[in-house]
């Protein structure tokens, strides 16, 4: 059985310049990296991505590292699931329900 403490969840925020048509293509391409590497935007200019070891994170770090673009502000966030159990989530001043992991099948 997988352990809510051994999940982990990876959160990539980011602020990057976009004034210049080229920092916007670099912003654009990114973000659709982003996706592409299998992360969902949770908010603009925030995406994360369930992973089921540190090993996957640690691989997902390097290969967004890889991808940065010349300039702006990229910080990357790693948590068990456990404490992402624990996210208070609001839509206007209405609270959310608790976040839910995947199903193990969608893992698999």
């Amino acid at each position: 059985m997988l352990s809510g403490y051994r999940l982990m969840w990876i959160v990539v925020m980011f602020d990057l310049p976009v004034v210049e048509r080229a920092e916007r293509k670099a912003a654009t391409e990114f973000r659709n990296g982003l996706l592409d590497m299998g992360f969902e935007m949770s908010q603009f200019s925030v995406y994360m991505r369930f992973c089921t070891s540190q090993a996957q994170v640690d691989t997902l770090c390097k290969k967004v590292e890889q991808a940065l673009p010349g300039g702006g502000k990229v910080n990357i966030l790693q948590f068990t699931d456990k404490q992402y159990e624990r996210i208070l989530s609001f839509h206007g001043q209405t609270k959310q329900p608790g976040n839910k992991a995947p199903d193990q099948f969608d893992l698999f």
